[in-house]
């Protein structure tokens, strides 16, 4: 394994490079931005990842991590693209295929070829039946694998190495090969299988903690409707030794947990009853939370006859981080903004410096011009601020209960 291509340099694929790089061994990053290409160049990053920074800088400086908008000869390539869903939330596995279409020229026998995007089950099927239809004198001299990431934004760094890894391979000999490339660099578990099955594997994670989340988010609107402190009873009920129920928020987000139930649902409608309908009650918090707030604004109206001006905190799809991918929060900030028209609305997102669509205010001037303050993220700026009694709260993750 003398170097490798890594097709893909967002929040996966430039970790993992970097990572690998930094393991003595020769990573050629391809990413279609240029601009991304140039400043990972620079020995610097274009994302917000701790220890991230670090590990770029040390893996460019020492040259075993350059970056290029086309791949180049190697012995093992790794796929970590994007994949999307379409109209009626059917997987779009366009960016794999690009990227596999990409690199069919150059491959040669005995080459490692590995998907690591989120993908529906049978992709790296259909990726294989697509390199051998186009390099028949291949067939049978690959290596092709999946071995999906399984890491949390934030700490990225360390998952990748500590966390165990499912590696499914199309045949026996892909999975051993696999296993000893990613063995160079996880310190974690590697578990074998076959593709399809880590393929579902990576499904499964999701949609299970879809589905856990909808449960909380479901008592969230039972309990406000009950008048019944939600933060308080999840905490009380997890007294229970065998009752370990997740925090409520704003929706659910990000490129995985919010997406892959659909890949699930797409190819089983009927047999996936409870991973769609948790989909649904996901969905539907983040649009209650947005009639929450136009309801505050009507009665602060009707109260003060004036209109009342809003602080809409956080953008980001989990506290402490700067992916607004999927994000609930921003979908409420559209929504809260559409139905304003002349208010004023401050949106607050600690983590990033500008937004080509909103205009960010600083936390904690929005916090004490708005009228109302609506938490839809409880990034850690926002737990200690002090706030005037006189204000309204709108607390949707739990901020007020984390003081």
């Amino acid at each position: 394994m003398n170097n490798v291509v890594m097709i893909g340099l967002g929040y996966i694929g430039l970790p993992t490079a970097a990572l690998i790089a930094n393991n003595n061994i020769q990573v050629h990053g391809v990413d279609i931005n240029p601009a991304v290409v140039d400043t990972i160049n620079e020995g610097k990053i274009h994302i917000v990842e701790p220890s991230l920074d670090e590990a770029v800088a040390k893996a460019v400086s020492r040259g075993f991590l350059k970056a290029s908008t086309t791949p180049i000869l190697a012995d093992t390539y790794i796929v970590v693209v994007p994949t999307p869903f379409k109209a009626k939330n059917e997987p779009d596995i366009s960016f794999v295929e690009s990227a596999t279409k990409s690199i069919i020229p150059l491959l040669k026998e005995g080459d490692l070829y590995i998907i690591e995007s989120t993908s529906p089950i049978g992709t790296t099927e259909k990726m294989m039946t697509l390199i051998y239809a186009n390099r028949p004198d291949l067939e049978g001299k690959l290596f092709i694998a999946y071995c999906p990431e399984r890491v949390l934004p934030g700490n990225v760094m360390h998952e990748l190495v500590h966390n165990d890894r499912v590696i499914g391979g199309v045949d026996n000999v892909s999975t051993q090969k696999a296993i000893a490339f990613y063995s160079q660099f996880v310190k974690g578990d590697l578990h074998q299988t076959n593709a399809r099955t880590a393929e579902m594997c990576k499904l499964t994670e999701n949609s299970s903690r879809d589905v856990q989340i909808a449960f909380a988010n479901e008592l969230s609107l039972i309990c406000d409707k009950a008048d019944i402190n939600v933060w308080e009873l999840i905490r009380l009920a997890n007294k229970h030794p065998r009752v370990n129920i997740l925090q409520p928020g704003c929706g659910v987000g990000g490129h995985c947990i919010a997406v892959d139930p659909y890949f699930i649902v797409a190819d089983y409608p009927l047999e996936s009853q409870i991973i769609g309908k948790a989909r649904e009650i996901n969905n539907y918090k983040s649009f209650w939370c947005a009639e929450k707030v136009k309801t505050a604004k009507l009665e602060f109206q009707l109260k003060h006859g004036k209109k009342a001006s809003v602080a809409i905190m956080g953008l980001a799809f989990k506290p402490n981080i700067d992916d607004l991918r999927e994000s609930p929060a921003k979908y409420i900030a559209q929504k809260i903004l559409q139905d304003s028209h002349d208010d004023f609305c401050f949106i607050v997102e600690p983590n990033i410096t500008d937004h080509k669509v909103f205009k960010l205010t600083n936390y904690k001037e929005a916090a004490q011009k708005a009228d109302i303050i609506v938490f839809l993220v409880a990034h850690n700026e926002f737990k200690n601020l002090d706030i005037e009694e006189s204000k309204i709260v709108l607390d949707f993750c739990g901020v007020s209960n984390l003081r």
